[in-house]
């Protein structure tokens, strides 16, 4: 699709981030900010986790998750968690996807990311089994 073409169906759709589950967070850290140039944009934690959002340089970001416990979750998904598409209403969204009947995994939710980083998120499970992020910087 040309760049600038808008979705009438899900108002804000874009790529926002996809998530990787890494198996040694500072050796992917180092990779994807010094060897591919990504600028971090926005480190974090979620229940003792280290999480880094990295600029790819065109408005999208990759996601770094430090594995739980230390030690990488063996799953089908591993190393790809997630991916995240931009919405401008997460739960106008979580309604459609509910009606398509796509399972919601989580519902909306207001998160600090910290600093200033506002977003409500919201995660449902694809037809083909993925796990898809519906994600409104707020």
């Amino acid at each position: 699709m040309p760049k600038g073409t808008h979705n009438s169906t899900l108002p804000g759709c874009g790529f926002h981030h996809i998530s990787i589950q890494t198996v040694d967070f500072d050796a992917a850290l180092r990779f994807y900010r010094d060897t591919l140039g990504m600028r971090e944009h926005q480190p974090f934690e979620v229940g003792g986790r280290r999480f880094v959002l990295l600029d790819c340089g065109d408005g999208s970001f990759v996601e770094l998750q430090e594995p739980e416990g230390g030690t990488p979750i063996p799953s089908e998904t591993v190393p790809l968690a997630h991916f995240a598409l931009a919405a401008a209403d997460t739960r106008a969204a979580v309604e459609m996807v509910r009606q398509a009947g796509c399972p919601i995994t989580m519902e909306p939710k207001q998160v600090n990311l910290g600093g200033k980083l506002q977003a409500v998120v919201a995660f449902f499970t694809g037809p083909n089994g993925e796990s898809v992020e519906l994600f409104q910087e707020l």
